[in-house]
């Protein structure tokens, strides 16, 4: 290109269009090396380079912006760094569209559009109402003021700031799952090459430290007061079933709420619970002892013919709702004292002290084991050991019903109708 004069910071500032034939028309003025201030019929004035192509060999030009918002000093700055490109034999224009396009992939990429395409993968990892629970504490705690945000604009304070009213009303054990929800989002969000590396890996130790608390349960000598009160308690028939059911088979609450007469196998005596259902995402089989298959026999004209053993009261064609045992057994005077989940704790404690293999307990409680040698045991042979302990366990608790602590095996269940 022809040597040209630079211009002047005075030049561009005060330049016009062109008046011609009584019409403005475009005026361009040149500062060298191909950049031009092109000044339109309106007054706007933009900045523009001129250069070949590094392959074409054809001329073509790309635009750096509008003045004054770009200086002559910005724009030769950007001359500078496309002329730079060209000499390594890249197109300056392809290189800023491909860095145009990278940023608005990084704006589009928001928390709340990460976390669903994490959720879909995360979801299948977890039971139905686990994955209610994590996103439904997005929903309300996360989303209304960082759903929106890009990815790369999310810092930890300002993610520290949002949290904060929810540990400022002592509720740290949401704190402490939302900051492991967020991290986990953002692991994702690293793994699938949207970040670079996760800004807010640190941001529980903001917040204070939840102390552990145990489900409040039972010990094993205040069975039979357990046995006494449910069976002279004024609840419906199906809660007290729901209860004894979850006592004797050592399930989760909402696994015991959900159970179907499709997962039981009469034949085998097994209750089969998919996957899905479970709180490790992993297929559990609980053998069925004589009380509660009798238990079995017990519900079915009330409930033989609905999809679930445990049909909701209002509505039969539903489950009962996992906390209906929980205000049941409040309500029978152990408030404080006992919670359903606490049933599963005082089966444990018992088990234990009586001596059983630890390793099957909590096989039989539905805990994975982390030790991979165990966890590989021959499944049929710790079937068979399981149901050792589960009539064990049943007939203890038929003998604390009657208000006789000796482990002598009585034939059948009674269920005292109250």
């Amino acid at each position: 290109m022809a040597r040209t004069t630079p211009l002047t910071n005075t030049e561009v500032k005060q330049a016009k269009p062109t008046m011609k034939d009584g019409k403005l028309i475009a005026k361009k003025l040149s500062d060298g090396d191909g950049l031009q201030i092109k000044i339109s019929p309106n007054g706007t004035k933009s900045w523009i380079l001129n250069f070949k192509c590094p392959y074409t060999k054809k001329m073509t030009s790309m635009s750096f912006g509008l003045y004054p918002a770009i200086s002559l000093a910005d724009a030769r700055r950007l001359r500078t760094s496309a002329r730079d490109l060209l000499a390594q034999g890249l197109n300056p224009k392809n290189e800023k569209d491909s860095k145009q396009q990278l940023e608005e992939e990084k704006n589009s990429n928001t928390f709340k559009l990460t976390a669903i395409n994490w959720f879909e993968v995360k979801k299948t990892k977890v039971s139905q109402n686990y994955a209610i629970d994590i996103w439904r504490s997005l929903e309300l705690h996360v989303f209304p003021k960082l759903g929106n945000v890009p990815l790369n604009k999310l810092v930890a304070p300002k993610v520290i700031d949002v949290i904060r009213p929810v540990s400022a009303k002592g509720s740290l054990e949401t704190v402490r799952r939302l900051c492991q929800r967020i991290n986990e989002v953002m692991v994702f969000a690293v793994n699938t090459g949207l970040l670079n590396s996760n800004p807010l890996a640190g941001i529980n130790k903001a917040f204070e430290v939840p102390k552990k608390k145990h489900m409040p349960t039972l010990k094993p000598n205040e069975l039979p007061d357990l046995m006494l009160a449910l069976n002279t308690a004024s609840i419906k028939i199906i809660t007290r079933c729901l209860i004894e059911w979850q006592l004797h088979t050592m399930c989760r609450p909402n696994e015991s709420a959900g159970a179907r007469w499709e997962e039981i196998d009469f034949e085998t005596r097994i209750w089969n619970i998919p996957a899905e259902r479970m709180k490790m995402h992993r297929p559990h089989s609980i053998p069925l002892t004589d009380q509660t298959m009798a238990l079995l026999e017990f519900i079915k004209p009330i409930s033989g013919k609905r999809e679930f053993l445990f049909p909701a009261d209002r509505n039969p064609r539903k489950h009962a709702n996992e906390s209906t045992a929980n205000v049941a057994i409040s309500r029978m005077g152990f408030k404080g004292r006992l919670v359903a989940h606490g049933l599963r704790a005082l089966a444990s404690t018992t088990l234990n002290e009586q001596g059983f293999d630890g390793d099957v307990i909590e096989s039989c409680l539905s805990h994975v084991d982390a030790n991979e040698v165990r966890k590989a045991y021959n499944r049929s042979e710790y079937l068979e050991r399981r149901q050792k302990v589960m009539a064990w366990w049943s007939n203890h608790i038929e003998q604390a019903s009657m208000g006789n602590m000796s482990l002598t095996r009585s034939k059948g269940l009674k269920i005292i109708n109250g």
